[in-house]
Formats: C-alpha cells, structure tokens, sequence
C-alpha cells in the first residue's frame, strides 16, 4: 500500500484497517461513539491551525478531518446504511441545488436575491428532512420546537449559553445573578450526593446539570464561558509549566515530585502573577 493523492486510496486503507481477519485490532473495534471525540478534535486542530496561520498544519489537520469522515462513512456502509460516494453524493447535490444562480437558471443576481432563494431552498429540504426522518421512524426531533434554531453542531458550552439566551426571550430566565449562586450550591450538594453514591451515571448528569448552571451565572454577569475557559486554560498552563521549570531546576522532575512539593510551587506562580 503506497500514498496516493487519490481519494480511493484513502478509502481503501480505512477498508483495509477495518477488515475483521487481517486489519487492524485497534480499529476494528471502534464505533461511532468511540469515533466521535477524534472527530470533533481534529475539527478543533483545523480551526487552531488557521488562527495560527500554519498552512502547513492546516494540510495536514484538513488530512486528519478528511480521515473522520472516511472512518464514519465506512462504519456506515458496514452497517448498510450509506458510503463515503454517498456522503458525496448528497453534499454534491447540496451545493448544487443552493445555487441555482451558478449552475441552473435563476435570477438572484444581488447577495440579497441569493439570501432569500438560499432560505427558500433550505425550507424545502427541511420538509424532505422530516419526511425522511418519519420513514425511518425517527420521533425526536431537536430542529423542532422553540429553542429548535439552536444549533446542537457547536461546543456544548456554547450551545448551553445560546439555548439559555434563547429561552430568556420568552421569560424563563433568573431576573438576578443571585439566585443562581443558590442553584450552583444545589447542583453542588446533588454532585456530593451522586458521588458518594457511585452510580457513573448519575455523576456524569449532575455534572452536566453544575456546569450549565455555571454557564448561566456567566451570561448574567457578561462573561462568556468559552472565554471564561479558555482564560483559566491558559492560566493553567502558564502555572504548571513554572512547576515543571523549577523542578528541572533543582534537578526534579515531575514524575517523582510530589504533590505538596508541586502545590508549593503553584502557590509561588500564583504570587508571581500579582
């Protein structure tokens, strides 16, 4: 098996990684599910590449995305469910169809006109969407509905903090930021109380059901949880890297310090930073 810049080639490998006799025990095993986290983070490791400007990551990472969408579409037609020519297939005839003005006959010729035959023609496919879903006895639905317009295609902090403004339009919504520093002690007590239980989960809902409260508190007081985060990130990183400095310093490293020994050390980053 040799590189190619054909794009069979590629679907021939990821077929190849998951033959049950002769591929691979790693891949073979995997599912949709298990698929999903590498998915969503090599669309992070596109979006990281471009807002440092490497171009030659972004190949690279675009690379790695491309492989997510091989992966899943062969799952799927192990399945019998549809194949990667069928994942082009349907784009293909998306992209066509949204733009009649370029490949058919149309009239849009303002970015306006295009606006308005684009929503048009997207209205159209979530009614052949729905249609779809009814046929293959799909009930829930989260395009439905009020909060519907949030998309579910996004970082679930960002998602929490957009279902929670959406709601807010209609009156369900905290009138104070008080009232929410109750909640986080309520979810708090019932994270204590699942833990001691041990029921996985049950942590794993309070857990969701504490950072969401946190994310509302953040809206109220104007600061976006993604950016409240990625500060702390950040932060966090500057510290340990000051443990991991001083260690090697004084000839330690991290593997046999202990931790009282690294606390110590990010107490004095934290003084540092003032």
């Amino acid at each position: 098996m040799e590189a190619s810049r054909d794009i069979s080639r590629l679907i021939d490998i990821m077929k190849a990684l998951r033959d049950s006799q002769s591929g691979c025990p790693w891949d073979i095993v995997q599912t949709f599910e298990t698929i999903k986290p590498y998915t969503i983070e090599e669309a992070y490791e596109v979006a990281d590449a471009i807002e440092r400007n490497d171009l030659d990551d972004l190949c690279e990472e675009l690379g790695d995305l491309l492989l997510q969408v091989v992966y899943h579409a062969q799952m799927a037609e192990e399945a019998g469910e549809f194949s990667f020519g069928d994942v082009v297939h349907a784009v293909t005839r998306k992209m066509i169809r949204r733009h009649p003005h370029v490949f058919a006959i149309s009239d849009a010729d303002t970015p306006g006109a295009v606006k308005v035959q684009w929503d048009e023609i997207k209205t159209e496919e979530k009614r052949e969407r729905a249609e779809r879903r009814a046929r293959r006895g799909i009930q829930e639905d989260f395009k439905a509905g009020y909060l519907g317009s949030v998309q579910r295609s996004q970082p679930a902090l960002t998602e929490a903090l957009k279902l929670q403004q959406r709601a807010a339009k209609v009156g369900f919504d905290w009138s104070e930021a008080e009232p929410i520093l109750d909640k986080i002690e309520e979810e708090v007590a019932e994270l204590r109380e699942a833990l001691r239980g041990g029921q996985k989960d049950k942590v794993k809902d309070e857990l969701g059901d504490l950072i969401f409260a946190l994310v509302n508190i953040g809206r109220h007081v104007d600061a976006d949880p993604e950016d409240a985060l990625r500060g702390t990130n950040t932060k966090f990183r500057s510290r340990f890297r000051h443990i991991e400095t001083e260690l090697q310093k004084s000839g330690e490293t991290l593997e046999a310090a202990t931790l009282e020994r690294m606390e110590e050390l990010w107490q004095a980053a934290k003084l540092g930073e003032r």
